[in-house]
């Protein structure tokens, strides 16, 4: 994209504060543009309030040393597709420190940057035994891991650990927390259950930093833990207590009844999957500013309107028709800069409501027929809008429910190939006797056929990425589950069966 997609205060030189989550300000610095994309570097700065440029005048690059950094004042590219920021103000130009990087050390979006000062003084306050344990850790070779349950030998470099279905962890009783001392590397748990000691233990080790929780407990006491991301799930989640650091909390098929986190939630970056009757949001996270909002074919917006600090939301349908109920109820939501849609296939150009701080709107998946009023409505106005993935009106009423629709955006034929192979599947699985002696075997050769399918598509066309790959098998257990296969046979077989 031309250089003419950044703001004009987007130039070499020029230096931005940046409020961070959880307070306070840092600082970065534009060192170069090129057409597509500007490099960028972190300013060795934090204040509690807005700096001047007079007083950015001396600070040098940040230099990253926190977990796999080496302390080089590396700068990050920023593609020009990527929105500044609205609260990032720019102060003006000073001059580039001959000691910074002139290539990227990476890519990543602008909200990358504060991120990285939070977890870079987050690291300089953890006890200075625990990071000499990560860096000695990279270094060490097998140790043994001993949790109560079957021990285990593995590399002392792990970085995340699933315990969710591990013999490592006994069936009954209490759990060895402290064998987790033989991997100082690790920042990453995942568990399932009830707590059984694991609140305690996180008390007590900061440099682990993620979670997730399924089938939590009722009540969830976080609150003495260094976690920065949690990810938790329950049926019945009544009182969740959060830790003073937290930035990023997912929550996954309902919500707590209460909450308790720092100011009601401002610094957290909120991701929610919303029921078909939702739930109030608690009271604890009505000052979130930052929300992804999950649900199936129908969301309700009404719970939105108690948000009012609310300034970016990102609304993604997982099943059409795609339709956003009661929209009006977004209209107090008045610092509101920044809106995502993602399979919005039921909505048109006068869905949502005027909302005055707009900015910046993005929709992903849409009728074509949409598009043009959709423009219309928001041309010679201040928002900018971007439009992707619209599709024939026709098209998407044979297709609007395969799970591969998407896939057209990256290769027209590749895409409808494999929407072809998925249909055919489905009405062979639907076609089926319930109680014939052969459909078993029926079954296992209509998923074979979707799989062969699959795997001549990405021949072809090269079609199937990660991402596809995943939604590939999310759609392969679907169908499994829709013809009574169990679930462990169903993987098995596609990964069996995949070439992808």
């Amino acid at each position: 994209m031309p250089t003419a997609a950044f703001p004009a205060e987007v130039r070499p030189g020029s230096v931005a504060a940046m409020p961070l989550p959880l307070g306070g300000y840092g600082a970065c610095q534009v060192a170069s543009v090129a057409p597509d994309s500007a490099l960028v570097h972190l300013l060795d700065w934090y204040s509690a309030e807005t700096p001047t440029l007079a007083q950015l005048a001396g600070a040098g690059p940040l230099r990253l040393d926190h977990h796999a950094h080496d302390g080089r004042p590396d700068g990050v590219g920023v593609f020009a597709h990527h929105p500044v920021p609205p609260d990032f103000t720019w102060l003006g130009v000073q001059p580039v420190r001959p000691e910074v990087s002139t290539t990227p050390n990476g890519y990543a979006e602008w909200l990358y940057l504060p991120r990285q000062v939070v977890a870079q003084r987050r690291w300089e306050r953890l006890p200075a035994a625990s990071k000499a344990a990560y860096r000695a850790g990279a270094g060490r070779g097998p140790v043994r891991v001993n949790l109560g349950g079957q021990p285990a030998e593995m590399g002392a470099g792990v970085g995340q650990l699933d315990l969710t279905r591990s013999p490592l962890v006994p069936t009954s009783g209490d759990v060895r927390w402290a064998g987790l001392d033989a991997l100082p590397r690790c920042t990453t748990l995942f568990w399932s259950g009830p707590d059984r000691g694991l609140s305690d233990f996180l008390a007590t080790r900061p440099m682990i930093s993620y979670l997730g929780w399924r089938d939590a407990p009722p009540e969830v006491n976080l609150g003495d833990s260094g976690l920065t991301d949690l990810a938790l799930s329950g049926s019945d989640l009544r009182t969740v207590r959060l830790p003073p650091e937290l930035l990023g909390l997912t929550l996954l098929g309902g919500l707590p009844r209460t909450v308790l986190v720092a100011e009601r939630g401002r610094w957290l970056d909120l991701t929610a999957e919303v029921p078909a009757v939702p739930a109030p949001l608690p009271e604890g996270l009505r000052a979130v500013r930052h929300l992804v909002l999950r649900g199936d074919g129908v969301i309700l917006a009404a719970p939105l309107g108690v948000l009012t600090e609310l300034e970016t939301l990102s609304i993604s349908w997982q099943k059409p028709p795609g339709r956003l109920v009661d929209p009006d109820a977004m209209a107090s939501l008045h610092r509101l800069h920044t809106l995502r849609l993602g399979n919005a296939y039921g909505c048109d150009a006068a869905t949502l409501p005027d909302l005055p701080r707009l900015r910046r709107l993005e929709v992903d998946g849409l009728p074509r027929s949409v598009v043009a009023p959709l423009k219309a409505r928001y041309r010679n106005t201040e928002v900018g809008l971007t439009v992707r993935g619209a599709k024939a009106d026709t098209w998407l009423a044979a297709n609007v429910g395969n799970p591969f629709r998407d896939w057209v955006d990256d290769d027209p034929r590749g895409g409808a190939a494999a929407c072809r192979a998925y249909a055919a599947a489905l009405r062979a699985v639907d076609r089926l006797p319930t109680d014939h002696p052969s459909r078993t075997g029926e079954v296992e050769r209509i998923l074979k056929t979707l799989v062969d399918a699959l795997n001549r598509a990405d021949e072809k066309y090269g079609l199937i990425d990660t991402v596809n790959r995943e939604e590939a098998g999310d759609a392969f257990a679907g169908l499994a589950r829709r013809a009574g296969v169990p679930a462990e046979q169903a993987d098995s077989w596609f990964d069996e069966w995949r070439d992808f």
